[in-house]
């Protein structure tokens, strides 16, 4: 990876704010996750001269070419940047469009040097302002000469790709036959609001680095970060809705406008391609981050509105990490919550989950340990100390626990189904909300059942996940990719927990298809609703296949960081590596790729295509 004077910048921003540690931590984080030299990475992907032909021919014959508005506030901008910028909207392969400049800079502006640079280009709609309105008044300017169908939000010393508003377009389904290529996007039904990923790009557009490739939309993953940034397309009917940039959240004016623009959408759709380049200066990142704390004020302002709007009560704090949020979501009812544990003896990991869970902080729950198939007597004897009764197979033993929450047993008779025996566990289960728990597993945070807990009782969750450790410190579990090294597998496996992953998302609340049922909590009505694990699925994937069914609703399947525990994983059931156990392996394996084909097909749509699947760190793809 090539260092460039933006890099050190950042480098030294960072030592100054976080301290040589941390400065550390991140410097390896990024050379590891640059493999894949991103510049030439990217010289291979962008878009080649013969696509740009076929592209601009292909958008000629659309019977249905709106008119996109892409709109810019102006002030003071360097008349290099800006032709270069104008020159990146006239080289779009889609050409029906209209460049909206409302320039707040002093005196006379800069429409003179547009009239001379661009004396014949009638798709400019220039407006020089009496004063300067900000960012939020100039772009409120430039929306107000906006005549096309679609809105696009550009700053004035950007650059966009040559196909932006091409894919853009295309991800709407103006074009059926284009926008097939992004079905497994999740863009079905009415798109009414676009995003692309994005990168950085040096003042002298030599080179492109920093890239921000970017999952589909993640409601959850946008409350801690504004995420979608750049290139944002919008249908205009929505913008009158909801109204422009509000110059309260300056600093964050476009994270508000975006947050009101995908809530009233209908549909929104990502298009996993770089359509936008982000100019940056050394000058620029050189200063203090906390100098710009009315920029982050102002984020947590328009979580904290979302939040409102929404009617969903939760704290917005600061993370480390300026400009990236958590949210503590209240918890509105105590609930009871039903903890199934299947076990086959090791006692001690047994003893050792029951006296992490008995930390607690959150105390209305029940714990169901489902008995398989033990073996030895001391199991048995555990048994009965916990319940303070004798042990037999057709009795459920019950009793209670040293904080006066209840404890019982039941027991499965059948061979060894994670799915069957979880479904068999549930039947006994008198709580609102299921917490899926492995006998391996030793709670961390005191407060995890609370966390997890204020997200599933949110209206749109099914399910939440958590982060989980092996004992070295590493990082077993941070969310599931679906299609990753094979049917499924959890991020960041093996990555040291003190560092952040890829843009921050081991340690951010964010949507995932699946998360582990090694620790999960589940709505009961929900699980209900889908028929619990499905029975086919023994040992492996019947978690994955619960929450595609849970998200087949409609659901979100919640990652979060907060509620964090070791897992001594598969100390019980051993490994896959009899002939026997990899044949029902093939079998489970098997019944995902009918079942669930589209999203093998078409790739996880919160993991983006552009990153490689044989790993679990958001390494880029070889082209």
């Amino acid at each position: 990876m090539r260092i460039n004077k933006y890099m050190i910048q950042k480098g030294l921003m960072c030592l100054k704010e976080y301290g040589i540690k941390e400065l550390y931590i991140r410097a390896t984080e990024k050379l590891r996750s640059q493999r894949i030299p991103y510049d030439k990475w990217y010289q291979k992907r962008k878009l080649k001269r013969a696509e740009w032909k076929a592209q601009r021919a292909d958008s000629a014959t659309w019977e249905n070419r709106p008119i996109v508005s892409i709109c810019v506030p102006l002030y003071n901008t360097p008349e290099k940047y800006l032709f270069e910028m104008i020159d990146s909207v006239i080289n779009q392969t889609y050409t029906n469009w209209q460049l909206c400049l409302a320039d707040g800079s002093p005196e006379g502006g800069l429409g003179e040097a547009l009239k001379a640079h661009y004396p014949s280009e009638e798709r400019i709609t220039y407006l020089h302002l009496e004063k300067n309105r900000g960012i939020a008044g100039n772009t409120n300017e430039a929306f107000a000469l906006a005549e096309g169908t679609w809105i696009g939000l550009l700053d004035h010393d950007d650059i966009l790709a040559p196909e932006a508003l091409y894919e853009s377009l295309a991800a709407t389904g103006v074009n059926e036959a284009i926008a097939g290529v992004v079905k497994h996007r999740k863009h079905t039904g009415v798109i009414e609001a676009v995003y692309s990923d994005e990168d950085k790009i040096t003042e002298d557009l030599k080179e492109h680095f920093d890239p921000h490739f970017k999952p589909d939309y993640n409601i959850d993953l946008l409350c801690t970060n504004n995420y979608i940034t750049h290139f944002f397309l919008v249908k205009r009917e929505i913008v009158e809705r909801v109204g422009g940039f509000r110059s309260r959240y300056d600093g964050a004016q476009d994270f508000d406008f975006i947050f009101r623009c995908t809530d009233a959408a209908k549909g929104v759709a990502h298009v996993p391609r770089v359509l936008y380049h982000w100019r940056t200066s050394a000058g620029s990142t050189a200063e203090n981050p906390s100098s710009k704390m009315y920029a982050y004020e102002a984020g947590k302002l328009a979580i904290e509105d979302h939040l409102k709007a929404k009617g969903i009560k939760g704290e917005v704090s600061y993370t480390k990490n300026l400009g990236f949020y958590r949210v503590k979501y209240e918890v509105e009812k105590q609930d009871l919550i039903s903890i199934l544990i299947p076990n086959k003896d090791q006692v001690k990991l047994l003893q050792n989950c029951l006296a992490s869970i008995e930390k607690s902080t959150y105390q209305n729950y029940e714990i169901i340990i489902v008995e398989n198939n033990s073996k030895q007597a001391e199991t048995f004897t555990y048994y009965e100390t916990l319940t303070g009764q004798t042990y037999r197979k057709d009795e459920k033993l019950e009793g209670t626990l040293s904080n006066g929450n209840r404890i019982r047993v039941v027991t499965w008779e059948g061979d060894f189904n994670y799915a069957a025996i979880n479904n068999f566990g549930a039947s006994y289960a008198n709580g609102e909300y299921l917490l899926l728990l492995n006998n391996d597993i030793e709670i961390l945070t005191e407060d995890w059942m609370e966390e997890m807990l204020g997200h599933c009782q949110r209206e749109d969750v099914a399910a939440v996940g958590c982060k989980l450790l092996y004992p070295d410190g590493t990082i077993q579990h941070a969310g599931v990719g679906i299609g990753l090294g094979g049917i499924a597998n959890s991020m960041f496996v093996g990555m040291d927990s003190k560092f952040h992953g890829y843009m921050h998302r081991a340690n951010l609340q964010m949507d995932y298809s699946a998360v582990t049922a090694a620790c999960m909590m589940v709505k009961r009505a929900i699980y209900d609703k889908v028929g619990g694990f499905t029975e086919e699925l023994a040992v492996a994937y019947n978690d994955v296949d619960l929450c595609l069914k849970m998200g087949q609703l409609g659901y979100h399947i919640v990652y979060t960081p907060y509620a964090c525990a070791y897992h001594y994983e598969s100390k019980t059931r051993g490994k896959e590596d009899s002939p026997e156990k990899q044949a029902r392996l093939k079998r489970e394996s098997d019944y995902m790729l009918q079942k669930w084909s589209e999203i093998f097909e078409y790739g996880d749509p919160y993991y983006n295509p552009n990153f490689s699947k044989k790993r679990m760190d958001y390494t880029l793809d070889r082209p």
